[in-house]
């Protein structure tokens, strides 16, 4: 006998009781992006080397250990399973000209890949639903974004997720930091540890976020970046905070806030939880007006964020949201002639856009109803003999108490909607 396969460790199945919780979650996301007009964009999984190496920056932790990095056989190429969308986005931009014409309102959604230590809500295969505005340079479309997620979490009725944000300014104002970055933990070299010391000079900004004990208070009074920012990216701060302040959205200012990716610039956000752990961010991004200029577009602003799907679900989960329920009916059937009915039955009932599963397989009744109870519907249409012979349908209420009631087809559409009173599927938009 085989031995059984299972899945690579760090990339998990997602079964049906819980992918329905992802669905629901991905479809409101998806009609809020579109309230604002955002338009779907596919980009491939796959993508060659150098496109991550020269957007995400040679010296982060994802290019120096995360990507699944692997030579193509047929030519010798280098090829990597992608870690994050934003790089493929802009390089399909740039190799179609999207923002040729008009700036460009996208997003797209998919797994991700990462060669990381597995945990609750970080692994090696994840999902992402990344959002792009691409040809904008004002602080007017930071805001929206931002405050596009805001409404996302209402429409999800999630609470308690917060806004930080920060300012890492332009080229020039990073290089001065980063000068400065290094000048004041090379004063404190005796402190660093290893990853520290392979940082202080390629990347001095990821110290900020070391979690070396002796380094804490190091950091703490590390020059700050939003201190040192120029006329330009301090009105563009200040713009957004003001927007931000208009539209009643809270948030705090973090001078630390640096995220993780070489590309950004000005504008850093994160939307962040405690009910997660050390998971907390369930949303981040920011601004990139130099990435298309380093993948060999024309210089092009930009503004963009990524949600993490399973860290979403885990927070739904956490706040009490229920996986979504089953299908609206079942219908259960004995004979020829009932099955007929039921065929037909089924099929007017989707055509009035419910959601229906017609028994196959055979069985009693009593086996029949267990499925249709198992199944989450709220109600069983039953047909029988009796039924087929006078064209009606038996409905019982699975969810609830309620007598059996017997209903004419011709009328069953009017009376399974009447008994069955769906939810709104997206909230309070």
């Amino acid at each position: 006998m085989a031995a059984s396969l299972q899945a690579v460790r760090g990339m998990n199945d997602v079964l049906p009781d819980e992918a329905t919780l992802w669905q629901r979650f991905e479809d409101t996301a998806r009609f809020v992006f579109e309230r604002y007009g955002y338009r779907h964009l596919r980009v491939p999984i796959v993508e060659a080397t150098p496109l991550f190496v020269r957007g995400i920056g040679e010296h982060t932790d994802v290019v120096e250990h995360e990507m699944y990095t692997f030579e193509d056989k047929l030519n010798g190429d280098s090829l990597t399973l992608r870690p994050e969308a934003t790089a493929g986005i802009v390089r399909a931009a740039i190799e179609h000209s999207l923002v040729y014409e008009r700036p460009q309102r996208v997003w797209t959604g998919g797994p991700m890949f990462r060669h990381e230590r597995p945990q609750k809500g970080r692994y090696r295969q994840f999902h992402q639903l990344d959002v792009e505005a691409l040809g904008f340079a004002g602080p007017d479309v930071d805001a929206e974004q931002i405050i596009m997620l805001a409404r996302l979490w209402q429409a999800l009725g999630l609470a308690d997720v917060r806004l930080a944000i920060n300012s890492i300014g332009d080229a020039g104002e990073r290089r001065a930091h980063r000068d400065a970055l290094i000048a004041h933990f090379e004063q404190h070299a005796h402190l660093l540890d290893d990853d520290g010391r392979r940082r202080l000079h390629a990347n001095p900004l990821r110290i900020l976020d070391s979690k070396h004990p002796p380094l804490q208070d190091v950091i703490a009074a590390a020059p700050r970046l939003v201190d040192g920012l120029g006329v330009d990216s301090r009105a563009h701060f200040d713009s957004l905070r003001a927007l931000l302040d208009e539209a009643g959205i809270g948030y705090v200012v973090d001078p630390r806030l640096v995220r993780g990716l070489d590309y950004y610039n000005r504008t850093v956000f994160e939307w962040i939880t405690d009910a997660l752990g050390a998971q907390g961010t369930v949303a981040g991004g920011g601004r990139y007006d130099g990435l298309f200029e380093a993948l060999g577009g024309k210089p092009t602003p930009a503004c963009g964020f990524a949600i993490g799907v399973e860290r979403m679900i885990l927070l739904m989960e956490a706040q009490g949201a229920a996986h979504p329920a089953g299908p609206d009916g079942y219908v259960v059937h004995a004979g020829e002639r009932a099955a007929a009915l039921a065929r037909r039955v089924a099929e007017t009932l989707r055509d009035h856009g419910a959601s229906v599963v017609l028994h196959a397989g055979g069985g009693s009744f009593k086996s029949q109803m267990k499925k249709a109870d198992a199944s989450g519907a709220r109600l069983a249409l039953i047909i029988g003999d009796n039924e087929a012979a006078s064209d009606t349908v038996a409905i019982k209420t699975l969810r609830s108490g309620g007598d059996q009631i017997s209903v004419p087809v011709k009328d069953l559409p009017a009376r399974f909607a009447a008994l069955n009173v769906s939810k709104d599927e997206y909230g309070s938009l």
